[in-house]
């Protein structure tokens, strides 16, 4: 029992049987080492026509200028702000999973955290898309930078979207390097299986790793570091993002709770998207003895909790509004749940506040197809979030002579839907040259936390008749295994 360094009782994170560290590294590698199979292609037909939508719409933005878009003099901002903010939310889980999880030494993020890393990398590139699109000029993005140039522009520091550049390419440089670092011992396994043109590839790509046990600290030591300055980004960048809208005097945007409000939420669609990804990727790639059921109730557990954080700021921003005696304040919120746009806010109230509060109902929160459905729902949940936020604000100021209805053209809805194209593209062509899971990880969790060790447990006798017991009775929490199975030990 003294090598069994976890309690016996607790779910394990490895199912199956005849789990060997030669059979993870088999399984997790099926789609890198062999063609794709027909679930892949389709797939990845649908999410280049979604690309090819976003290309043609990009370009058909900037041959005519964002003119081509709904925005007129009082509703300046609308979509492309809204897809914005929207994906650098669902970008803001994999540095959770990755960083946080692994300072608080939660192995559970061992199965799911290079598959969320990837989304954050994707997400970050859509949301950057909006950015450049948005300037009009695209080949002036350069002079959003404070670099000395031929036109003598240098950068206002004092604009919440000058702050916007510096936070999101931080983030994105620093969340990169975590990323390829956790990669290094597994493209290095790559290397050593492939031949010819392959394994040169990945030999160049594993940056001579050579899996020595210096090279395994210095790895170790590198991971910890990064996660250590990956965990303020988490809270920092959503929290800038924020400001575009807090520092502004707009009634319904000039407020304190949106910086935490920001943070919940982003994590909130963040881990709904991780969701969305894993299970259909843990089923098309039969990654189920590696993404469990207890994989998945946890995620659920925390859209639970973060649903519920953003549910009591929605009300907070409805208590400050009358708090506050401002009727331009008040009137921004009355107009949000009742005037020509309460459809959005309503979807918002729906999908956000009252759908994540199933996932209390251990059945529902244990379901697969109820978890992927509400993920989804969470996720167009949040967009009208943000589509409310940023429209309702706006469309309606202080002059009634200005107020206006926003419509969409079929330029900003194509730059969206095919921004959702780009990402699943780029998602598909990670799933076809890197292991979707962390093999190197994985493996460290054969030896304590799988099911057969478990039982190979209870078979020598280790423990003792009360340990046991207590393990046999709570078999029912464990929704990854069979109890039938146990019967005869």
């Amino acid at each position: 029992m003294s090598s069994h360094h976890e309690s016996i009782i607790r779910e394990p994170l490895i199912t199956g049987e005849n789990i060997t560290y030669s059979k993870i590294t088999d399984d997790i590698l099926v789609p890198v080492e062999n063609m794709p199979n027909k679930a892949w292609w389709i797939g990845f037909t649908v999410a280049s026509a979604g690309a090819l939508l976003w290309l043609v719409a990009v370009s058909y933005t900037f041959w005519y200028g964002i003119g081509a878009w709904g925005l007129n003099k009082t509703v300046g901002w609308a979509w492309d702000i809204t897809g914005f903010v929207w994906w650098v939310g669902i970008g803001h889980a994999g540095t959770l999973i990755s960083a946080v999880l692994l300072l608080f030494r939660q192995n559970w993020r061992n199965s799911i955290n290079r598959s969320a890393e990837a989304m954050t990398i994707f997400a970050v590139i859509c949301a950057a898309t909006y950015i450049v699109a948005h300037m009009g000029r695209p080949w002036m993005a350069l002079y959003s930078l404070p670099l000395p140039n031929q036109y003598v522009l240098w950068v206002n520091f004092n604009s919440p979207l000058i702050w916007d550049v510096f936070a999101i390419s931080t983030y994105f440089s620093v969340s990169l390097v975590f990323w390829y670092t956790g990669l290094l011992p597994d493209i290095a396994t790559i290397r050593d299986r492939a031949t010819g043109l392959r394994r040169k590839i990945y030999s160049v790509m594993s940056f001579g790793w050579n899996g020595s046990v210096k090279t395994w600290q210095r790895f170790e030591a590198v991971s910890l570091v990064l996660a250590g300055v990956s965990t303020p980004l988490v809270l920092s960048v959503h929290t800038i993002v924020s400001m575009d809208f807090a520092t502004s005097l707009e009634p319904g945007w000039h407020t304190t709770i949106f910086p935490p409000y920001f943070v919940a939420g982003a994590i909130f669609s963040g881990f709904a998207m991780v969701q969305t990804l894993l299970l259909v990727v843990r089923k098309v790639m039969s990654l189920e003895n590696y993404i469990t059921m207890f994989h998945i109730e946890s995620m659920n557990k925390i859209i639970i909790l973060t649903g519920s954080i953003v549910g009591v700021a929605y009300i907070t921003e409805f208590f400050i509004a009358w708090y506050s005696g401002s009727e331009y304040e008040q009137y921004a919120f009355i107009n949000r749940s009742t005037g020509p746009y309460w459809w959005a806010y309503w979807s918002m109230m729906t999908c956000n506040v009252i759908t994540p509060q199933l996932f209390w109902f251990k059945k529902i929160r244990t379901s697969i197809p109820a978890s992927w459905v509400l993920s989804i729902i969470v996720n167009i949940g949040m967009w009208f979030e943000r589509f409310v936020i940023i429209v309702t604000s706006l469309h309606r100021d202080y002059l009634p002579s200005s107020w206006v209805m926003f419509y969409p053209t079929w330029v900003e809805v194509s730059i969206f839907v095919g921004s959702i194209g780009v990402f699943f593209t780029l998602f598909l062509l990670f799933l076809r040259v890197l292991p979707s899971v962390a093999m190197a990880e994985v493996k460290l969790l054969v030896k304590s936390s799988s099911e057969q060790e478990k039982k190979k447990l209870l078979k020598q006798g280790q423990l003792d008749t009360e340990q046991a017991a207590f393990y046999k009775e709570n078999l029912v929490k464990y929704d990854s295994v069979e109890k039938t199975e146990y019967a005869n030990i």
